[in-house]
């Protein structure tokens, strides 16, 4: 069964775990016991309906201040698709958790309260959501039944909204009024919305075209695990266990190490279901090669005349997620890029980008906590990567405080400007 991984993001108070737990119930993917626990807490709080936000707001915290903190994950299936919920925080303190979640999404929901229409965190998380190069987007004008389901309201977010959008790279965008409390345009169509022609938000959620998503062409391969099992059947067994991070791999392929520059042929590609005779992106395999070639965790498999781009000069868009000390140049960051560690410094700071107006203001000495802008790294060993927007997994990397420990910021690989 095909399966769908997406995220909802919006501002506070927007209906996010609300309507996650409205497509949960109405789709009937809860257990009796779940419901009968929510109705229950519903009750204890003085609620006079079923607060199906309780699904996903699964911490204490979340619980005690009506908002959510971490990312909730949930799974889900209809008889056409399966689905990976990532329930995002809306508040701006915990923006960085919304990037964790969308990083891998094929769809983003972006929540707007019909009442406020387009604010700060609604361009925020769209900006966001554009540079992580989520490929689907939907836009729910969420809580139309506290505006008498206004089909003007509704066109006026749509405009303010596309407005704003023209300047991002977005590139498929559909709009849906909907009321996640009383399941509006969700799973059912809304009889209080006859005006609106389009599909219900599970609708489109299991008929929207992502098989073009997926980069086949470029065959990159990072090896995770070199795996000696010393088998008495198989003495001499030699396998590079890893996830296809993008094109297709098959048996009989020339194929090319990197950085050795050595090549050799697939003779066999082994998963936890037993040999395949090709492994496609996103699988999780163990390719093994015709020659004996000294091969690490941190090389790159790929094909002779289709490599990745190679440099220790490198561009990108930084997402600073440290809220205890702001980015310092020429501080040297532990590297994270697929499975290779490296070190690096950020060696200037091209700009910095407004969230509110996407502004680009220069004569920038550093990035603050939830801050993005354009930097220049050097690293001390070359990496093998691709342009983001072309591969998301090769062209991503987190920067890591060595001192601390922590993430200090996710980032997008780039073409060097001309």
């Amino acid at each position: 069964m095909q399966r769908l991984h997406f995220a909802t993001v919006g501002s506070v108070d927007d209906g996010k775990s609300t309507l996650i737990g409205r497509l949960l119930y109405d789709s009937k993917s809860i257990f009796e016991d779940q419901l009968e626990h929510i109705e229950a807490v519903s009750k204890r709080r003085g609620d006079d309906y079923v607060d199906l936000s309780l699904l996903t707001d699964g911490l204490r915290a979340e619980r005690e201040q009506g908002i959510t903190i971490d990312v909730a994950y949930r799974y889900f299936a209809t008889p056409k698709r399966s689905f990976i919920i990532a329930d995002c925080p809306g508040h701006i303190q915990y923006t960085r958790n919304m990037i964790t979640g969308a990083s891998n999404a094929d769809l983003a929901i972006v929540l707007v309260d019909a009442r406020t229409g387009v604010v700060e965190q609604t361009r925020r998380h769209s900006l966001l959501v554009s540079l992580l190069g989520v490929p689907h987007l939907v836009i729910c004008v969420n809580k139309m039944d506290l505006v008498d389901y206004d089909s003007e309201v509704f066109n006026r977010i749509r405009e303010e909204f596309e407005s704003f959008a023209s300047r991002l790279d977005l590139r498929d965008v559909t709009f849906l009024p909907i009321s996640a409390l009383a399941g509006d345009n969700v799973v059912s169509r809304s009889a209080n919305m006859p005006w609106f022609e389009g599909p219900t938000l599970l609708h489109h959620l299991e008929n929207v075209y992502t098989a073009s998503d997926e980069n086949r062409i470029d065959t990159r391969f990072p090896v995770q695990f070199v795996i000696r099992p010393q088998r008495a059947d198989n003495p001499d067994y030699r396998g590079y266990a890893g996830r296809v991070a993008g094109g297709v791999l098959r048996v009989g392929d020339d194929v090319m190490v990197l950085p050795s520059g050595l090549t050799s042929t697939i003779t066999g590609i082994d998963s936890p279901d037993g040999a395949l005779t090709q492994a496609e992106p996103g699988q999780a395999v163990t390719i093994l090669l015709a020659d004996d070639l000294s091969i690490t965790r941190g090389d790159m498999i790929c094909r002779p005349n289709n490599r990745p781009r190679s440099s220790q000069e490198l561009e990108a868009m930084l997402c600073w997620m440290d809220d205890a000390a702001p980015l310092q140049i020429d501080k040297i960051y532990s590297l994270k890029h697929t499975t290779k560690l490296a070190r690096g410094k950020v060696s200037n700071v091209l700009y910095r980008l407004d969230i509110s107006n996407l502004h680009r203001e220069t004569g920038i000495k550093d990035l603050k906590f939830n801050e993005i802008g354009r930097v220049t790294l050097h690293t001390t060993s070359p990496l093998f990567f691709d342009d983001y927007h072309q591969n998301r997994t090769t062209g991503s990397f987190i920067l890591i405080d060595e001192a601390s420990g922590q993430t200090a910021a996710a980032g997008m690989l780039l073409s060097p400007r001309s």
